[in-house]
């Protein structure tokens, strides 16, 4: 069953994402992560809090901790590959 997740993103890697740079995410799996789901990543500064942008993507592809230890995705993470087809900015 697909799910969507909202999940904080600091503006260096928001922006990569932004401009078409980042296509993934490295995250804790602690949300059971399966492809498919939706991810809402909210640019979220340090100093003042969650901005007015927010990119909407469906998870294309995931590799989960543990399988690879040996070249250091640990278990309990995962990269997802991502696919944005919203750009919010208001």
């Amino acid at each position: 069953m697909r799910k969507t997740h909202t999940l904080k993103t600091y503006p260096e890697y928001f922006q990569a994402t932004w401009d078409g740079m980042k296509n993934f995410e490295y995250r804790k799996n602690d949300r059971d992560f399966e492809v498919e789901d939706v991810i809402i990543l909210r640019e979220f500064d340090k100093e003042n809090g969650y901005t007015r942008r927010a990119i909407t993507a469906r998870v294309d592809y995931i590799i989960y901790g543990g399988v690879f230890n040996n070249v250091g995705l640990p278990s309990g993470y995962c990269i997802m590959g991502i696919e944005p087809f919203e750009f919010i900015s208001t």
